[in-house]
């Protein structure tokens, strides 16, 4: 069985976001990997609005537990996951085949 982390209500989208991308974060620091991580993205990040944009705006899902900040349109919660996946990814990505490290 999954725990209901619904009982953040409002804020349950954000607390997974900021969770994951604490995960995120810790994994492309310790694989050295902040600055590859940030040039995906901020390449990423317009194709991702884009689409994001779209699926919003013709219903192909709907956000009940979030802020309700929005920005540029979409939710914040979205701006965080267009940069948490990618960081996520390249975070595992660069942990299983980066260049190890010192002493490790």
């Amino acid at each position: 069985m999954v725990p209901d982390i619904s009982v953040f209500g409002r804020y349950t989208y954000l607390a997974t976001e900021l969770f994951w991308g604490a995960v995120a974060a810790v994994l492309l620091r310790r694989a050295n990997a902040l600055r590859k991580a940030g040039v995906t993205i901020l390449a990423l990040y317009p194709i991702a609005y884009l689409w994001d944009r779209y699926t919003l705006a013709v219903g192909v899902f709907d956000i009940k537990l979030r802020t309700g900040i929005d920005i540029a349109g979409i939710p914040l919660e979205e701006h965080l996951f267009m940069a948490v996946v990618p960081g996520l990814v390249i975070g595992i990505h660069e942990t299983i085949f980066g260049e190890p490290r010192n002493g490790n």
